[in-house]
């Protein structure tokens, strides 16, 4: 069956679908964007995810494109038309065509907004799960503004191809004091040898993951402690487990970190879980 998307008002095929050459998201990646899982049916943390693109969409000083309802809509639609049960709704916010020019636009311009949806095979994440991911870390190299989703995002772009070529699913950005930021595309956790949760604080530094604070609740009915705080590369190599989260992978045991084996290598009992409970802590709206 062959993929829809809806760009700006029009539901098109997903192989046709375009945006105009002036699109300030193309020249300048002016925009923000959200991925929200679709699981068993189900938008998961929908309400965290528009919440995030509003604050988003205001640091930046762009409007909404269509109202917020309106674009719960197009999602469920764009995933109804799409036939995803299991995947991932991907929307995107840019501040619009006009002339380029480094300036905001003096003239009206109405934001422009994508969503695409895909399906995934819930059995291959489940499968990875089993096993454990390896990252590997890099230099902290991205700008200060990293609160906010923007599409600009070629540092984390070659930090994962860099994680690639080792043979590793991620990268976790380093601060110059051995510090671990969060990995391209996710956040990063670790569990200590007496139980407790460790990821850092989001206060800045770091985007807020949406399957970030929802592990935060997993947490709290499992009774787990959490502990936002930073911690060093060598902290999470001797840790007793590590793992990432974000909407794409859920919650994802971290087994090597540069080669390292974390505890025996194997995923871990508390990180194993958290990913279990999840679906059923976490905010499902019917897609």
């Amino acid at each position: 069956m062959p993929r829809i998307a809806y760009v700006n008002g029009r539901y098109v095929p997903h192989a046709t679908a375009s945006v105009h050459i002036e699109d300030r998201g193309y020249q300048f990646a002016d925009g923000v964007y959200e991925v929200c899982e679709v699981a068993r049916g189900n938008l998961m943390d929908r309400t965290r995810h528009l919440e995030r693109l509003d604050r988003s969409l205001r640091e930046l000083q762009i409007g909404w494109p269509i109202a917020r309802r309106a674009v719960e809509m197009v999602m469920r639609e764009v995933v109804r038309r799409n036939r995803v049960e299991n995947g991932l709704v991907y929307v995107q916010v840019t501040r619009g065509v006009a002339p380029r020019d480094h300036f905001f636009p003096t003239t009206a311009v109405k934001p422009a907004l994508v969503v695409t949806a895909k399906r995934t095979d819930p059995s291959a994440s489940a499968l990875r799960a089993e096993r454990g991911i390896k990252v590997i870390t890099v230099a902290e190299n991205r700008w200060d503004r990293v609160d906010i989703k923007t599409i600009g995002l070629l540092p984390n772009v070659l930090a994962r191809q860099k994680a690639r070529e080792a043979g590793a699913a991620e990268a976790w950005f380093v601060d110059p004091d051995g510090t671990v930021k969060e990995g391209a595309a996710t956040n990063a956790w670790i569990v200590t040898a007496d139980g407790k949760l460790v990821t850092r604080p989001a206060e800045a530094g770091i985007l807020r993951g949406v399957t970030r604070s929802t592990v935060m609740d997993v947490a709290s009915k499992l009774g787990l402690m959490v502990d936002e705080r930073g911690f060093s590369v060598d902290e999470a190599k001797q840790a007793k487990e590590a793992f990432i989260t974000a909407a794409t992978t859920v919650v994802m045991p971290v087994v090597e970190i540069d080669g390292v084996s974390v505890a025996n290598g194997h995923p871990g009992s508390v990180t194993l879980s958290l990913r279990e409970a999840f679906f059923e802590v976490a905010e499902k709206t019917p897609a």
